[in-house]
């Protein structure tokens, strides 16, 4: 007796097909999965075994053997419990095989025969819709699993259902697909009383997709202004949504049944580690960087995380992805995220306030920015301060533009730059944070005036190739916050304000 179940591993969002083999012999009794299984699914035997019984069947009493094909291949998971399972009960004719063998199948089981949620239900139904299969899947995702598109889909709350089901006793409704309620209540940027230049600052990031560091003493709104970004953002088109999905449900934290239009911001702590931030570990899963990808990683206090974990930002924040790379496995993760960092001007905080600061002051300012490196910074579009706010503007009331003000006009400029870019042939690119080589100087568009100041201040300041062309990008979204064809010198000027410069010693 010999049964084969669709099922998939990953590698990093790449889902891999496995053909699950089980073969039911005579022999001594036994209960082996061969195939380079991991710990969990070694111990899927105790779980199927249990779930049979709660059927009120028990396994035959010779020796069964679960073969995972391609053999050389790493599987890693619980989502193989359901398969292991089905392969049985098709050997012992409670399922006919004929009606598996259009199906993928992914599902844990529980104790008493329940199937409970498994991570990446949405990239294995993206899977079986490319290459004609069927899903079986837990009912609890069943619908995030119709956000793929697939027609066939069997989300079944237990496998005493699932065996009725396709014994035609009682048929599996299929899953109903939840739209998405936009009911995330952002911060308001108003709430941010005084720091206009700063207000200025963020919404021109939000419009280019731009990187930000804030510096300035403690309590003077940093955090605020970054908690209020996603405000002013406009949402994840589709395409976006359902790419940010797929890399929350290998990671195990999309929410039931729906779907990521709000744009995700990472907060992590300062402690946080390489691969915690970059994604790593023993089973190469996405790190802080994926699960912000088309959103925003915020990093306070950006000088006390640990130098390698912000050094390995670099690459990242250049391509746009992360390679893992393991002994035992090799994935690539998408990471096109925005970046907004924020410090304190030294480790006390109160660099050039002659009254709070420590008798070390500037000395201490430039050991305590040491700590970031020249290219990291060099990766950062924007640099601005963010001063203490007067006891008189936090006594006012509500100041500044709401977040809907300043979104509209975010939304107006991401417009203009996706209208650009589709006149230029090109479908992949939102923001002009992502502009790169002849397309940039093609969509620049400088004015003589502005590339004579920019060529000027980038030869007198030693600027390199790399903060050159961000400052061309930035001075790009500068000009379409104003609906200008043409980049002129007041935008020039304007983006080399926002360069960074070290503090003297």
């Amino acid at each position: 007796m010999l049964a084969h179940i669709n099922t998939i591993t990953f590698n990093g969002l790449e889902t891999l097909p496995v053909d699950l083999q089980v073969q039911i012999s005579s022999g001594l009794p036994n209960f082996t999965i061969v195939g380079l299984p991991d710990k969990a699914i070694a111990e899927s035997r105790e779980r199927v075994r249990s779930a049979i019984q709660a059927l009120g069947l028990s396994l035959p009493a010779k020796r069964i053997t679960i073969n995972l094909a391609p053999a050389d291949l790493l599987k890693e998971g619980s989502h193989f419990d359901l398969p292991v399972a089905l392969g049985i009960l098709s050997c012992m004719g409670i399922i006919p095989a004929e009606e598996l063998s259009g199906y993928i199948a992914v599902g844990e089981l529980s104790l008493d025969g329940s199937i409970v949620p498994v991570n990446g239900v949405l990239p294995v139904a993206i899977h079986a819709m490319r290459t004609n299969h069927g899903l079986i899947c837990p009912q609890k995702q069943g619908g995030e699993a119709t956000w793929s598109g697939l027609k066939d889909i069997i989300a079944a709350p237990d496998l005493i259902s699932l065996i009725n089901h396709f014994k035609g006793i009682a048929t599996l409704p299929f899953p109903q697909q939840q739209t998405p309620q936009h009911k995330t209540k952002h911060l308001d940027l108003s709430d941010v009383k005084g720091q206009e230049s700063a207000k200025r600052a963020l919404e021109i990031a939000a419009a280019g997709g731009h990187n930000l560091l804030m510096v300035g003493p403690p309590g003077s709104g940093k955090s605020m202004l970054a908690a209020r970004l996603p405000s002013i953002l406009p949402p994840l088109t589709a395409e976006e949504a359902l790419e940010t999905s797929m890399i929350h449900s290998i990671a195990g934290i999309l929410k039931e049944n729906g779907l990521c239009f709000d744009r995700p911001f990472r907060n992590p702590h300062h402690n946080a580690s390489t691969p915690s931030l970059v994604g790593g570990g023993r089973k190469a899963k996405p790190g802080e960087i994926s699960l912000a990808h088309n959103g925003i990683l915020f990093l306070d206090e950006l000088p006390e995380f640990d130098r390698s974990a912000l050094e390995a930002l670099r690459q990242p924040l250049e391509n746009g992805s992360i390679s893992i790379a393991r002994v035992n496995t090799h994935a690539v993760y998408p990471a096109k995220f925005q970046l907004i960092a924020a410090m304190n001007p030294c480790r006390c905080g109160n660099l050039g306030i002659p009254e709070l600061a420590c008798p070390r002051a500037p000395k201490c300012a430039v050991e305590y920015q040491a700590k970031l490196s020249g290219p990291l910074l060099d990766r950062i579009d924007m640099h601005i301060e963010v001063p203490a706010v007067s006891p008189w503007k936090l006594s006012e009331g509500r100041s500044g533009e709401t977040s809907e003000i300043v979104r509209n006009r975010v939304i107006a400029a991401r417009k203009i730059q996706k209208d650009r870019f589709l006149q230029h042939g090109i479908s992949n690119l939102s923001t002009n944070a992502e502009l790169k080589g002849q397309l940039l100087e093609e969509i620049a568009c400088l004015e003589n005036d502005a590339k004579s100041l920019l060529v000027t201040f980038a030869d007198k300041n030693h600027l390199s190739a790399r903060a050159y062309h961000r400052t061309l990008r930035l001075a790009r979204t500068i000009a379409d916050l104003q609906n200008a064809t043409n980049i002129l010198k007041i935008h020039i000027a304007e983006a080399l304000s926002y360069r960074h410069t070290a503090p003297e010693a």
